[in-house]
């Protein structure tokens, strides 16, 4: 009898105490997105707690003690991202998901085993798809301090090719859809990886050093955009201080077929007067030492001697140039949405611009694929 009534009272009581059911609620902790221990690369602003960002590539490393981390963030539109666990960049993310809200709580990692862990996140989509706020994250354990910046990096200034425009797409006619613009798969990346190389994309589709896709917003091109923190906004203005990742070891620029877009020419002293503009603003921001890649596009013979001729007019040191012919890639299978190169399209630019890299600033070549 008492031994009964001792088991209704402890069913009684545990009855009465519903949380010792409940699942355990996550022990978690806030920090905010601006905190020292997280590592940015690629053009960010930091506004108190906030860093905000719109360019396309720029990524972040977070590295964390504990199974669980999310993040606190908005978008001002629908920006896509890449995201990576406990492993490198690499052409084929572990997830890619778009943020489209104002006020969001993303989940990154959970249901990791115990120890550390990293968390790569990198946004695939230029300025036009929306401006990024990241606000804090949100973790089982403690943020620990990122594992440090690879010892080599490379700026890349371009258009839609190094935006990654369609380089998901399966065929050259589809249309543009912001899910299929993959940054990490551009010759720009393909080339980073390739050197293990940090690097951050300054780049936004249509722009041309004078004149923009089918004259769209005459009087505004790279040169211009080129001086802003922000893709979208021309305020406030960018400076080299503001760069989280510092000096870069080379500049690749790779412009111009917008110039010659739609059947037209530019002039050729208009052409070189802005080109020539752009390189003093790179010189200015890292130095007269920097050595720059330009890249002719492939669109027309004639954009090589539009390059070259700029890069001989400036009179600048440490200033090299290239050129590519139409077949530096197919145009059937290479090709994804709206005619742009697609992976296959982009790893066969990315395969020749490498030795140039190689051989102006010294790094080896290594026999290895490009991806």
């Amino acid at each position: 009898m008492y031994r009964k009534l001792f088991v209704i009272m402890t069913v009684a009581a545990l009855l009465s105490c519903p949380e010792i059911f409940a699942k355990k609620e996550k022990q978690t902790q806030q920090t905010p997105a601006s905190d020292s221990r997280i590592e940015y690369t690629g053009r960010v602003v930091v506004n108190g707690n906030d860093v905000a960002y719109d360019w396309s590539g720029v990524y972040f490393r977070v590295r964390f003690n504990g199974p669980y981390l999310a993040m606190k963030c908005s978008d001002s539109k629908n920006s896509w991202f890449n995201l990576w666990i406990d492993k490198e960049i690499s052409p084929k993310e572990d997830r890619k998901f778009i943020v489209a809200a104002k006020d969001t709580l993303i989940v990154l990692a959970e249901g990791l085993g115990k120890g550390e862990h990293e968390v790569i996140l990198q946004k695939r989509t230029e300025g036009e798809q929306g401006r990024f706020t990241l606000h804090s994250f949100v973790s089982e354990g403690e943020i620990l301090q990122a594992n440090g910046r690879k010892e080599r990096h490379i700026e890349f200034i371009g258009d839609s090719y190094t935006c990654g425009y369609g380089t998901e797409s399966a065929s050259g006619n589809d249309p543009f859809l912001p899910e299929t613009e993959n940054c990490n798969l551009t010759y720009a990346a393909i080339a980073a990886r390739y050197f293990n190389a940090d690097f951050n994309l300054v780049s936004h589709s249509g722009q041309g050093v004078c004149r923009n896709y089918d004259d769209y917003r005459p009087g505004y091109n790279m040169p211009d955009r080129y001086k802003q923190a922000f893709d979208e906004s021309a305020e406030p203005a960018w400076s080299p201080d503001m760069a989280p990742h510092g000096k870069p070891d080379i500049v690749v620029i790779y412009l111009c077929t917008n110039d010659f877009s739609t059947a037209r020419q530019p002039h050729e002293l208009i052409f070189a007067e802005r080109y020539i503009e752009l390189l003093k603003s790179v010189k200015a921001n890292y130095g007269e030492d920097i050595p720059i890649l330009c890249m002719a596009s492939n669109v027309t013979p004639f954009s090589f001697d539009h390059i070259r001729n700029a890069c001989i007019m400036s009179g600048l040191e440490n200033v090299s140039y290239m050129g590519m012919t139409t077949n530096v890639h197919n145009h059937t299978t290479d090709l994804g949405a709206s005619a742009h190169p697609n992976y296959r399209g982009q790893i066969k630019v990315a395969s020749n611009i490498i030795p140039y890299i190689s051989s102006i600033t010294g790094w080896e070549m290594e026999e290895k694929a490009y991806k």
